[in-house]
């Protein structure tokens, strides 16, 4: 994905930039990117950065009038129009539509401007008056920035592949990171699979002085808001509405094309309720599976045309069955092996995605800030193929996430969750696009820290702002049901119904069990399966595995090399690879594991291509 990245060394500035190049070059994968370097000697910098073109910080190096102060960044922040103004009247000369605008912020409020930042960014300030810099990152850490802390310097990455790249020492799995990966899906407490990699914790400026660091500092935590007065149901609401409205436009804002994901659930349907678009000026896209429109494409279609914006479907279907291997290497490239490789799927639908708009704009975790939903948690499937070191480290994983747990609700989910567990997901998806989230913009945050306890119980906030924003949206129902009916228990019967099919399908599919995938292995040529997949669902990793991309599972699974991998039980996990793509038994998720801890070790601890 894009970023920046570099070495911060009291080293000559000749020896630090061929190692900065080679570290720039893991990192331009794609024809859109620009990408660019400076060596800063006097602060002990040298630095580069990758950039989606057009984007908002596709404009680096950022210089303030005097040329004394310096800003690579990468991502997009969303103020207030009032901080412009205060810019302007003090004789600032910015483009506000870009970054420009960041390095002035700090010249007028020094590092205390990393507090007024409203979005996902990270950057590094170069204040050549004081011969300091400071590498920042946004307050939830969605955005990344993996370090390495050498006796020759300091090293930084918005990816870890650049690291990998020129630190061979840092070629080698950490147990406890592999631990944490089997048993909870990610990394925890700010670790990476990578010995002697971090990853820079929220909310962090660190100070570096002659190319040493100084400070390890945070400016922001949530304890700021955990201790904010509960409001009533009434004021809370009312206020909700009013942020709402006042912030949403923010994300409507540039000259690019912007497109909105729809899914069948009620966040995203707020997005597009308030979102004031004119009638065709807004392409809605919704991942569609392989067997038939699914609730989310069904559900969408209806909720576009409604607003008078053009829906489409991207489907999910053969082309990226075939493109399965290349697009599961490539996922875990990118996202240095954070994401399994089911974050193929995510690469597939974006790269379409920026074909419809290079913005996107989307729901996701509205759930999990409204409501505090916790999304992951650790889980015994996938250990079985692990020998018996390995599983003392998933068994520990589970204790540190039980002591991660504790606290606030809503400081595990937006604090804790969304970097360690989302943010792989979001490092794949601005691989492709400019990805835009409401739901974490601070304004929104800080308020529902004041919810009364009932707002985090249900989706009916949710549903009162959808119909305050355009009641005719409020009459569609979800992919879970709820639309409001008046003939007495229908709306009952068919939430009953969707309930049965989601259940079945997830059965038929990640939860069925060998007794049935059994049987299930002499019923395929009937494909039965037809009956319930694709209808809340858009990937079927069981079937995928045991039929269409069986050859690809066994030839990089059962491959000698892959077979004597140190945290394996062999014989296990022969068994499973061999049992679940000859259809005798269900290992999709141990398959998912174990394929993805294969290509991590393929292509970035062996960096064999």
């Amino acid at each position: 994905m894009p970023g920046i990245t570099g070495i911060i060394s009291p080293a000559p500035a000749n020896q630090k930039r061929s190692v900065l190049d080679q570290m720039l070059g893991s990192m331009m994968r794609e024809a859109f990117y620009a990408s660019g370097s400076e060596l800063f000697q006097a602060a002990g910098v040298a630095a580069g950065w990758t950039n989606l073109k057009n984007s908002f910080s596709d404009c680096l190096p950022v210089w303030n009038e005097t040329r004394d102060i310096c800003l690579l960044f990468y991502g997009e922040v969303f103020p207030d129009d009032q901080e412009f103004q205060s810019l302007r009247q003090r004789g600032h000369v910015f483009a506000p539509g870009n970054a420009t605008s960041l390095v002035h912020q700090y010249e007028e409020h020094g590092d205390e401007f990393l507090r007024s930042l409203n979005g996902a960014f990270v950057g590094l300030l170069l204040d050549l008056r004081q011969g300091r810099a400071v590498l920042f990152n946004d307050r939830y850490g969605n955005a990344r920035i993996y370090f390495h802390e050498a006796p020759d310097g300091f090293y930084f990455s918005s990816e870890a592949k650049a690291l990998l790249r020129v630190l061979p020492e840092t070629r080698r799995l950490d147990p406890k990171g592999l631990g944490e990966f089997f048993a909870c899906g990610n990394t925890l407490q700010n670790r990476t699979l990578f010995s002697g990699i971090s990853l820079l914790p929220p909310g962090s400026a660190w100070t570096f002085a002659s190319g040493r660091l100084l400070e390890r500092r945070t400016y922001f935590s949530p304890s700021e808001w955990e201790n904010l007065p509960t409001l009533s149901p009434h004021d809370y609401y009312a206020k909700l509405k009013e942020t709402w409205q006042r912030l949403l436009p923010r994300y409507f804002r540039g000259e690019q094309p912007i497109g909105l994901s729809l899914t069948g659930g009620v966040d995203s349907r707020m997005i597009l309720a308030w979102a004031a678009r004119k009638a065709g000026s807004l392409p809605c896209y919704t991942f569609g599976g392989r067997y038939r429109d699914c609730a989310d494409v069904k559900i969408s279609r209806r909720v576009a045309e409604v607003c008078g914006q053009r829906h489409e479907v991207i489907p999910l279907g053969e082309e990226f069955l075939k493109r399965f291997p290349a697009l599961a290497k490539k996922s875990v490239l990118v996202s240095d092996g954070a994401m399994d490789v089911t974050g193929a799927v995510d690469l597939h639908v974006q790269e379409v995605a920026r074909g419809i708009a290079p913005v996107r704009v989307t729901g996701t975790n509205g759930g999990e800030i409204l409501r505090s939903l916790v999304a992951f948690g650790p889980s015994s499937a996938g250990r079985e193929i692990l020998d018996a070191g390995a599983v003392a480290q998933t068994e520990r994983a589970e204790q540190t996430y039980a002591s991660e747990l504790i606290g606030r609700p809503l400081t595990f989910t937006a604090f804790k969750q969304a970097p360690w567990h989302m943010g792989s997901k979001f490092a794949l998806e601005r691989s492709q696009v400019t990805l835009r989230m409401p739901y974490f913009d601070n304004d929104l945050i800080k308020l529902v820290y004041q919810a009364p306890a009932e707002a985090a119980t249900s989706n009916e906030i949710s549903r009162r702002m959808i119909a305050d924003g355009n009641p005719e949206l409020a009459k569609i129902g979800t992919d879970r049901g709820g639309a409001p009916c008046v003939v007495p228990g229908v709306q009952s019967l068919q939430a009953m119904v969707q309930e049965f099919f989601f259940k079945a399908e997830y059965a038929a599919d990640y939860g069925m069990p060998a007794s049935l995938a059994k049987a299930d292995r002499f019923l395929a040529p009937l494909h039965w399966e037809r009956l319930f997949l694709g209808r809340h669902k858009t990937t079927h990793f069981r079937l995928f595995y045991r039929d269409a991309l069986r050859d690809f599972i066994r030839e990089t699974l059962l491959d000698s090399k892959a077979r004597q991998r140190s945290w394996l039980d062999r014989e296990k996990f022969e068994r499973a690879v061999e049992g679940h793509t000859s259809g005798r038994f269900n290992a999709t998720k141990e398959i998912h594991k174990a394929l993805t801890m294969e290509l991590i070790q393929r292509h970035l601890v062996e960096q064999a291509d």
